[in-house]
């Protein structure tokens, strides 16, 4: 399976082989997403799904494809025990009761969540009646693009996933006792957008999308110091001690949204996350992981999605992804998904 992370600056792919019981990582590639205008033509997209199989080296034709928070919606809702196909058209024709939102134009899909242990909902407690469901969504269109760009490329279109509530499938093989014991919050720092889920034994209960990224801390670095965008990106992962306090000034904002979030979720459980795991190229720099340990006041660090995976990787490849791990959580949670 070939799981690829349709990001806004860079597209993400994994090449995952399933050898007897274990799962094996044999490529990866990172590689810049192409430029567009409004909307990703259909010949371009074609174009660059073949360049990133390609560059992976591999024959296998299928996808999985997990597309970013502008592409997807992901909501937490209460529905009726009704059968699934039902409960897909509930959503389809009533976006605005469950969703709060109205979302003409879209597909939906949904999962029935486990209630967690010691914790019964408000729906729970009316008589058992409704349950806790998951539901994500992605635009017809934007859905019949992906279909018939993976088809012109000559591939197949298994999944699609959206990148949201990737992290924690991967964060469930990487860290199983974590994710089955523990009340913890993922969180994604993209180029645009800056997610976070929190996982309660294992099972989603919060998620948002902060409009926050590695884009805006790397403009910033940029004009506060009259350099360029690639000079900016540089430092602020290689050598951020040199734009400390342009940095700080930036990851703040960042910070206080997902504190605010993290706050929510307390104040309505009454329980505490007990450490924020980070995942995204911005991540990398180890001084932002301070500044955002400092803003939220919870334990902060960065995660191996691959780590209970066997690896098959060129020598090239082996001694670089310690570096590049954190930014492949979404395309290896998508890689999970599917397998």
């Amino acid at each position: 399976m070939v799981a690829i992370d349709l990001g806004n600056r860079t597209t993400k792919a994994v090449h995952l082989q399933r050898r007897g019981s274990d799962l094996v990582l044999t490529g990866y590639v990172i590689m810049d997403a192409p430029i567009y205008e409004k909307s990703l033509p259909v010949d371009l997209l074609s174009e660059h799904l073949k360049g990133v199989v390609q560059a992976l080296n591999t024959k296998t034709k299928l996808l999985s494809l997990a597309v970013g928070v502008n592409d997807s919606v992901v909501r937490l809702t209460d529905m009726p025990r009704i059968p699934m196909d039902d409960m897909r058209q509930a959503i389809k024709f009533n976006t605005k009761n469950y969703l709060q939102q109205d979302l003409p134009g879209h597909v939906f899909d949904c999962y029935v969540l486990p209630q967690v242990k010691g914790r019964e909902s408000a729906a729970g407690a009316m008589g058992g009646q409704k349950q806790k469901v998951l539901v994500t969504g992605v635009k017809s269109k934007f859905l019949e693009d992906l279909v018939e760009a993976t088809r012109s490329a000559g591939l197949v279109a298994d999944h699609v996933v959206p990148g949201l509530i990737c992290p924690g499938n991967a964060f469930e093989s990487a860290l199983p006792d974590a994710y089955a014991n523990e009340v913890v919050a993922l969180v994604d720092v993209g180029f645009k957008a800056t997610f976070i889920c929190i996982l309660q034994q294992g099972t989603l209960v919060l998620n948002r999308v902060v409009a926050i990224g590695g884009n805006r801390l790397t403009e910033g670095v940029s004009e506060s110091m009259n350099i360029s965008y690639g000079e900016a990106e540089g430092i602020k992962v290689g050598m951020p001690q040199e734009v400390q306090s342009q940095l700080e000034s930036l990851v703040s904002p960042l910070g206080r949204e997902l504190r605010a979030s993290i706050d929510f979720f307390e104040h309505q459980n009454d329980l505490a996350v007990s450490r924020v795991y980070l995942s995204g190229g911005t991540t990398r720099s180890e001084l932002i992981l301070q500044m955002l340990q400092a803003e939220l006041m919870v334990e902060c660090a960065t995660w191996n999605p691959a780590s209970s995976l066997q690896t098959a990787l060129s020598e090239a490849q082996t001694a670089e992804f310690p570096q590049m791990a954190s930014q492949l959580a979404v395309a290896l949670g998508a890689a999970y998904t599917a397998l």
